[in-house]
């Protein structure tokens, strides 16, 4: 089933995983609690694989909730698209030298054990990720669109045009070397572009908790390595955690400094 990247109603966006799959497992039994939870879209914020304890297990679960969920999306975060570059399952320039990249920068150890493959070897990896693994690598939008929000994992350039922007991710060029809306360290704290009408949902960096500002929300709050993993409820702005902690928009800590319009370049990537 193919994954969408235009969704409308209630939404319940999850932050980073990489293969956290108990704390993804409390936030999926909370959510099914909820009385509109067949009304409500979930969406992944992306990085479901490396760093964490179980990549595979947490992409299985994507794939289960999809078909037990049909109003379930994801996106490709930077980890996802280093993996699917790697083990060939998209194409890429060869100057981008995701293969070595992935290997040698991301944590990627954790996904080849939950394989059960050799570390390195990226032959005997892809021979062990099942072809619906490959797929969803392969064909995992880079941005979904909502009337109110757009979900990209590490943000948008201020000063680009949003309509050029939106048009790339569509596409998902992959001849970009390394694509900043899934790789730069900055976007998810620079300025949302004035000409887009929509409030950004980002993760990709980690944050002590969930950022609501002016146009932008950021989701990561674990990076892989610690805390809990949070699921925002939008529109009504309510934080749920893989822990005992719950919050809303007013209640969260919000940025000391406001956010920065910056010049374009290819600073800070992953």
């Amino acid at each position: 089933m193919a994954l969408t990247n235009t969704i409308d109603g209630p939404v319940a966006v999850i932050g980073d995983v990489h293969g956290q799959t108990e704390k993804l497992n409390v936030i999926l039994q909370k959510l099914a609690a909820l009385p509109d939870y067949r009304k409500r879209w979930i969406v992944f914020i992306g990085d479901l694989v490396d760093r964490g304890p179980d990549p595979r297990t947490a992409i299985e679960m994507v794939l289960q909730l999809q078909k037990d969920h049909e109003r379930t999306t994801a996106i490709a975060g930077n980890h996802e698209l280093a993996m699917a570059a790697a083990i060939k399952v998209v194409n890429t320039p060869d100057y981008s030298d995701w293969d070595k990249r992935w290997i040698d920068h991301y944590g990627s150890e954790q996904t080849f054990s939950s394989y059960g493959a050799t570390f390195g070897d990226l032959a005997d990896l892809k021979s062990k990720v099942p072809d619906e693994h490959q797929r969803f690598l392969a064909d995992v939008p880079w941005s979904v669109e909502h009337p109110d929000y757009f979900f990209v994992h590490a943000g948008l350039e201020p000063n680009s045009p949003y309509n050029v922007q939106r048009s790339i991710l569509r596409q998902r060029d992959f001849s970009l070397n390394r694509p900043e809306w899934l790789c730069s360290k900055r976007l998810p704290f620079v300025a949302t572009p004035e000409d887009c009408p929509l409030t950004i949902v980002s993760g990709h960096v980690p944050v002590p908790q969930v950022q609501f500002s002016h146009r932008k929300i950021l989701i990561d709050t674990t990076g892989g390595v610690a805390g809990d993993l949070s699921c925002v409820l939008l529109p009504e702005g309510r934080v749920i955690t893989s822990g005992t902690k719950s919050y809303n928009a007013q209640e969260a800590r919000r940025p000391k400094a406001p956010l920065q319009k910056e010049k374009s370049g290819w600073f800070g990537l992953w």
